[in-house]
């Protein structure tokens, strides 16, 4: 892994912990410079530290890296462009953004509040899009750069009581696929990342029964780890050609999701009545429909 990024400029967003941090420490193994974007905030998003951020660059300078801090928010258009301009006064560059950063309000659909929801989607799809766009601009300069957008299969299969953050990760991906399109044509590439980890953001799932317990416990074994060599490799140019794809990782599996695509039409010379759909489409289409589970019915084995 040692030199997949050496003489490049990573930033990663929400890098004070969990995911993003194991990210940037892997990328300056990597041996890039690292930007370690973090406003200190609680899993909610209230308050505000840089102990967080410094936490991750004493880690990264005692193994002989290069990192420095950055504490404005992702979820603003100004504050998300001091994050990448912070690359360019420190390192005189930029090659690589990893969109991490995120909070949870989970809460069930017809209890959320608007804050809740505002909230969630300010950072996560938001952050994503401001800090993507403000990195845009040199990329397309210097004909080259990656994004990486963590996503989460609470948006790509379905979760109880998070309305909000499947909403903004399953509009990440749609981010990222519109990215990898319209920026191709400068050598941009970008691709999204979901992984399993227990982290902050975990930590918060209910054990109020032996099912959740249980589950808890086989996250526990997940750690955050696990999820940043795909990271960097997906920054590198060892993935040279790789774009516009949503990954997975789960403890050694790595997954590769697909795409929504049509998987059965139904056609009628005469055109549909609500009552030929309810007599021919319906009935013909039903065999196919996506079952209603979640992330944890679908992926039912044991990590491995």
């Amino acid at each position: 892994m040692a030199g997949l990024m050496e003489g490049k400029v990573a930033v990663v967003t929400g890098a004070g912990g969990g995911v993003g941090r194991e990210i940037a420490i892997m990328m300056a193994k990597a041996g890039a410079k690292v930007i370690i974007a973090d406003i200190g905030a609680s899993l909610s998003g209230e308050g505000g530290s840089s102990s967080p951020a410094e936490q991750t660059k004493a880690l990264i300078v005692q193994t002989g890296g290069a990192a420095e801090i950055c504490t404005e928010s992702v979820s603003t258009w100004g504050s998300a462009r001091k994050i990448v301009q912070a690359a360019l006064d420190h390192f005189g560059r930029i090659d690589a953004v990893v969109n991490n950063a995120g909070i949870l309000r989970d809460g069930i659909f017809h209890r959320m509040t608007e804050d809740d929801w505002l909230s969630v989607i300010s950072v996560h799809l938001n952050g994503s899009f401001f800090v993507s766009r403000a990195a845009a601009e040199h990329y397309r300069t210097q004909e080259s750069g990656t994004f990486v957008h963590i996503t989460s299969t609470s948006g790509l299969v379905g979760n109880i009581g998070q309305a909000n953050y499947s909403a903004a990760k399953l509009g990440i991906t749609a981010l990222s696929k519109s990215i990898a399109l319209d920026m191709a044509r400068y050598n941009v590439r970008s691709n999204c990342l979901s992984p399993w980890a227990w982290s902050r953001m975990t930590s918060s799932i209910p054990t109020n029964t032996p099912e959740q317990a249980a589950a808890v416990e086989k996250l526990k074994q997940m750690t955050p780890d696990k999820n940043a060599p795909l990271a960097v490799f997906l920054s590198s140019d060892a993935a040279k050609g790789v774009t516009g794809q949503v990954f997975g990782t789960r403890m050694h599996e790595i997954y590769l999701f697909s795409s929504p695509r049509p998987i059965r039409i139904i056609h009628n010379a005469e055109g549909w009545t609500p009552e030929s759909i309810a007599a021919i489409a319906a009935p013909a289409l039903k065999t196919a429909f996506m079952p209603l589970d979640t992330s944890e019915t679908l992926f039912n084995w044991d990590p491995i």
